[in-house]
């Protein structure tokens, strides 16, 4: 059972509620993790302005590539809330069922591009950070560049927030991910 609040626009830290606005424009609502989080303002400005650059220009990944890193980093990190967001999120995105199913399931996907992102981001995760030359190689192969490799980091980082801030606060899950709930292997 958690001992943190999941706060609302009307009961979060007032320096919390402009990043609680944005959620709240981005998602439509705000999840319960930010509501959580937001118990420290340092926290949810960290992760709000991270998560602007890491969906922000278009410029790096597609929407889909994006949820594939994050999905696989909350697999990774074992965290339950966040498995059943991204999975809601993932498939919304267009990532493919059976793609989603073998994230969840600790394994890669097929497709080749998602299977390299969802390789790195779970070496970086697992080797805290340390890719050796053949896993950034792998990476660069399946048709990426050096730029998308350091912005796998910052997605990382971003996961990394939210995963671990679910194992503390351990939020509840919102009725529309009920469906996607998972537990850990």
């Amino acid at each position: 059972m958690s001992n943190f609040p999941v706060h609302t626009l009307n009961s979060a830290p007032d320096a919390s509620k402009p990043a609680l606005e944005g959620l709240q424009s981005a998602f439509g609502f705000i999840p319960n993790i930010a509501g959580a989080m937001s118990t420290s303002s340092v926290l949810i400005n960290s992760l709000v302005a991270l998560f602007h650059q890491v969906h922000g220009d278009g410029k790096g990944f597609s929407e889909p590539q994006i949820e594939t890193v994050l999905l696989t980093d909350a697999v990774t990190n074992g965290c339950t809330w966040a498995v059943a967001f991204h999975t809601f999120l993932a498939l919304k995105k267009g990532v493919a069922l059976s793609e989603v199913q073998a994230i969840r399931d600790g394994d890669l996907p097929q497709d080749a591009k998602l299977q390299a992102l969802s390789r790195v981001a779970k070496t970086l995760i697992e080797k805290r950070g340390r890719l050796s030359a053949h896993d950034k190689d792998v990476f660069l192969q399946a048709g990426f560049g050096p730029n998308q490799l350091l912005e796998v980091v910052a997605i990382v980082a971003a996961s990394t927030i939210t995963n671990y801030t679910g194992s503390v606060t351990q939020p509840p899950l919102e009725p529309d991910f009920q469906a996607h709930a998972w537990t850990a292997y």
